[in-house]
C-alpha cells in the first residue's frame, strides 16, 4: 500500500471556476451589449429607412393591363374584338403530385401530352404561389368533362381571361394580322415599363403597324403581400387606401378601316383552293375597299395558342398560307403594263393612235433570228393602238419597244406607282421591280452581265423579264389611270376613336404627285381602248363583261412562269400546275365616274381574261350594288 495520498485543493478549484464565470459573465455583456446597440440603431436611428424597406415588402404595385381596342370595317362590323375564353391553370404549391396530375389530365384529353416537359418546366419557374396555364383554349365540352373530375384535381381550375378574336378568321387575316405572345424580339423594341402585365402584342398586318394606338395605357393598383409574397384579403380601411392609389388602365383606340366586309367574303371565296390575291382600291381617295390573300389561315389561333405540330403545318405549308401576296408578291404584271406603256409612246412620240403594225404571231429583231412570239399564234393582222389594247396584242408592243427604250419605259412605270413601295399603312410591303440600264449596272457583278440589250427591252414590254409588281401596285396603277392621273397612298385606316369619349378622328387620304399629260386625249384614247377589253365585240375579257348595268374598263395579262425553246410547243394541260402561267386582271368602273378599281393575281391561272377577269368583275358588281352607284 502507498504512503502517497492525492490530496484536493478546493480552494484553487473555486478560484478557477469564478474566474471562469466573470469571464462567460463579461462575454455575455459584451455579446449582450452588441445586440442592444444593433437594436437602438435599427429602432432608432434607422427607424424611417427600414419602415420604408418593410412597407415595400408588404405592399406591391401591380400592373392594370389595358383592354385593346377594337378593329372595324368601313360599316362598322367588328373584325377584331377582345373576349373571354376560359384557360385551364395549375397552382403548383396547391397540387401534391404535379406530374401525376399532368397526366392525369392528358388521359381525359384536356392537355397535350407533347406539352408536360414544358408545363412542368413553367411550374419550377416562378413562384409556385401563381398560377401556370396549361390550355389556352376550353371549348364547353371541355370544361363540362372537367367540372366533372374537377375533385381529382386539386390545385387545377378554369379561368376566364379576356383575349383577342377574330369574328371573320381567314376573310380578313392578311389585312388585320394577328396577336401573339410577347418575345425577346419584341421587348426589345417596345417600352417595357408599358407592357407591364401584358402578354401579347401585334405581330402582322395592322395589329402590328397599329400597335402603340391599339395597345392603350398600363394603369397599376397597390396590393399586399404576406412574407411569402402572395396577395392578401383587404381589410376597409386598405380596401379605401388602395383604391385612392389605384390607375386605372387606359383602353386602347379603336380603328376604322376602309375595308368591306362583303367584298372580303367574295373575294376569300373566289379564291378558294387557288393561290392568289384580290385588292380593291376606291381611286377617289386610295382607300382600300379590299385586301385578300390566298390560301389565307385563321388568326384566332395566335392569341389563344398553337400546337407546334399545328405551326409547324403552317410554316412548312408548299402554299404559304402565312405569306401576304397583296404586298409582298412580286409577279411579272404582264400585259397589265400595256395601257401604261401606250400612255408612254403616245405621250414621248413614239405613236400616234393611228399608228399600225401587222402581227403575224411572232417578232423579230433586225439582225436577229430569235423569234418573239405573240400570245396567238397565227397573229392579230393589222392592228392600231386600240386593237393592240382590246386584242392584247403583243407583237404591236414588241415592235414599239426599243423605238420606246427601257428607260423611258421605266420612268413611265414608275410614275404609276410600279417599282416603288406605294407607301400603304401596314408594314411589310415590298417594291416591286421596273428594271433600266442603271438598274441593271448596279445588280450583277460581272460586267459582260451589266450590259442592256434590245432583246430586255423587247419582253420588257409585255410586262416579262425582269419586272416585277405586286397586286397592291397594280391595283393603285388602275386607279390612277381610272383617276387619269390624279394618285392617292393607298391605305386601309380611315379614322382612330378614342374608346372612352367616343372622339372619332378622321384620317385624311394622302394625295401624290399627279400623272400629268402633255395630251389629255391620250387619257382617252386608252381608257377607251381597256372598255373594249370588257364591252368591245373582240375584247379579251368580254366575256367577263357582258350583260353589266354599268361600263367598265379593263386589261388582262398572262405572265409566264418558265421558258420555252423557240421549237418547243406545250398544252397547258400537259404541264405541272405549278409550271403553268399566272393569271392577272386589273380594272375599273364605272367608266365615267371610277369608283372602284380592282387588281386580281392568280397563280399558274393561266388565263388572266378568263380566270382572274370574272373574279374583277364580281367585286366590282357587288360594291357598285351595294353602293348604289351603278351607272348606265
Amino acid at each position: 500500500m502507498s504512503l502517497l495520498t492525492s490530496i484536493k485543493d478546493h480552494h484553487a478549484e473555486k478560484r478557477i471556476f469564478v474566474q471562469r464565470v466573470i469571464a462567460a459573465s463579461i462575454i455575455c455583456v459584451l455579446l449582450l451589449s452588441i445586440v442592444i446597440a444593433r437594436l437602438i440603431q435599427l429602432q432608432v436611428f434607422e427607424f424611417e429607412h427600414y419602415a420604408e424597406r418593410s412597407q415595400g415588402n408588404r405592399f406591391r404595385i401591380e400592373a392594370l393591363p389595358p383592354t385593346r381596342g377594337l378593329i372595324f370595317d368601313r360599316k362598322g362590323r367588328v373584325l377584331a374584338e377582345n373576349l373571354p375564353a376560359y384557360q385551364l391553370e395549375l397552382i403548383p404549391e396547391q397540387v401534391p403530385d404535379v406530374e401525376d396530375t399532368l397526366q392525369r389530365l392528358a388521359a381525359i384529353n384536356l392537355i397535350n401530352r407533347d406539352d408536360i416537359p414544358r408545363i412542368q418546366q413553367l411550374t419550377k419557374a416562378g413562384p409556385r404561389f401563381k398560377p401556370v396555364t396549361l390550355s389556352f383554349r376550353l371549348t364547353e365540352e371541355e370544361i363540362a368533362r372537367f367540372a366533372i373530375q374537377r375533385p381529382r384535381f386539386p390545385g387545377v381550375d378554369f379561368q376566364p381571361r379576356l383575349v383577342r378574336h377574330y369574328p371573320h378568321g381567314i376573310e380578313v387575316a392578311h389585312a388585320i394580322g394577328y396577336v401573339g405572345a410577347l418575345s425577346t424580339s419584341d421587348l426589345n423594341r417596345l417600352d417595357t415599363a408599358a407592357y407591364t402585365g401584358t402578354a401579347h402584342t401585334g405581330k402582322t398586318g395592322l395589329e402590328y403597324s397599329f400597335e402603340s394606338d391599339l395597345h392603350g395605357d398600363t394603369g397599376h393598383q397597390q396590393v399586399i403581400t404576406n412574407a411569402r409574397g402572395r396577395q392578401i384579403p383587404l381589410d376597409s380601411l386598405q380596401l379605401q387606401s388602395a383604391q385612392e392609389q389605384k390607375e386605372s388602365a387606359t383602353p386602347g383606340e379603336n380603328i376604322y378601316l376602309s375595308l368591306d366586309l362583303d367584298l372580303q367574303k367574295i373575294a376569300t371565296d373566289a379564291l378558294k383552293g387557288r393561290r392568289g390575291s384580290v385588292v380593291a382600291i376606291d381611286p377617289r381617295s386610295g382607300e382600300i375597299l379590299t385586301m385578300v390573300s390566298a390560301p389565307g389561315f385563321d388568326p384566332n389561333y395566335f392569341p389563344l395558342g398553337m400546337s407546334r405540330s399545328q405551326y409547324a403545318s403552317l410554316i412548312n405549308d408548299l402554299d404559304q398560307p402565312l405569306f401576304n401576296r397583296a404586298i409582298r408578291g412580286q409577279y411579272p404584271p404582264g400585259s397589265t403594263i400595256k395601257p401604261i406603256l401606250a400612255i408612254s409612246a403616245l405621250e414621248t412620240g413614239v405613236i400616234t393612235k393611228n399608228h399600225r403594225a401587222f402581227c403575224t404571231g411572232s417578232f423579230t429583231l433586225p439582225g436577229s433570228t430569235h423569234r418573239y412570239r405573240d400570245w396567238k399564234p397565227e397573229g392579230h393582222g393589222s392592228v392600231d393602238l386600240h386593237d393592240a389594247i382590246t386584242q392584247s396584242c403583243d407583237v404591236y408592243f414588241y415592235e414599239i419597244s426599243n423605238d420606246l427604250d427601257i428607260d423611258n419605259m421605266h420612268d413611265w412605270l414608275f410614275k404609276f406607282g410600279l417599282g416603288h413601295l406605294t407607301g400603304i399603312d401596314i408594314d411589310g410591303e415590298k417594291p416591286g421591280l421596273v428594271p433600266s440600264r442603271a438598274w441593271k449596272r448596279n445588280a450583277f457583278q460581272r460586267r459582260e452581265d451589266r450590259a442592256w440589250f434590245p432583246g430586255e427591252t423587247v419582253i420588257a414590254s409585255i410586262g416579262q423579264g425582269y419586272m416585277l409588281a405586286t397586286p397592291l401596285q397594280l391595283a393603285s396603277a388602275a386607279a390612277t389611270i381610272a383617276m387619269r392621273g390624279k394618285r392617292f397612298v393607298p391605305h386601309l385606316v380611315t379614322a382612330v376613336e378614342d374608346s372612352v369619349n367616343g372622339e372619332r378622328i378622321p384620317l385624311t387620304s394622302v394625295a401624290l404627285e399627279d400623272v400629268v399629260l402633255k395630251d389629255s386625249r391620250n387619257w382617252d384614247t386608252v381608257i377607251g381602248a381597256m372598255h373594249d377589253v370588257m364591252q368591245g365585240a373582240r375584247g379579251t375579257a368580254r366575256a367577263a363583261g357582258a350583260r353589266a348595268k354599268y361600263q367598265m374598263a379593263g386589261k388582262s395579262g398572262t405572265a409566264q412562269v418558265f421558258s420555252v425553246s423557240q421549237e418547243d410547243e406545250y398544252e397547258e394541260d400537259e404541264i405541272a400546275e405549278r409550271l403553268k402561267d399566272h393569271a392577272l386582271f386589273i380594272a375599273f368602273a364605272p367608266l365615267d365616274d371610277p369608283q372602284i378599281a380592282v387588281a386580281v393575281v392568280i397563280e399558274n391561272g393561266s388565263s388572266g381574261s378568263g380566270v382572274a377577269a370574272p373574279i374583277a368583275r364580281a367585286i366590282m358588281d357587288k360594291y357598285l350594288e351595294s353602293n348604289n352607284s351603278a351607272t348606265k
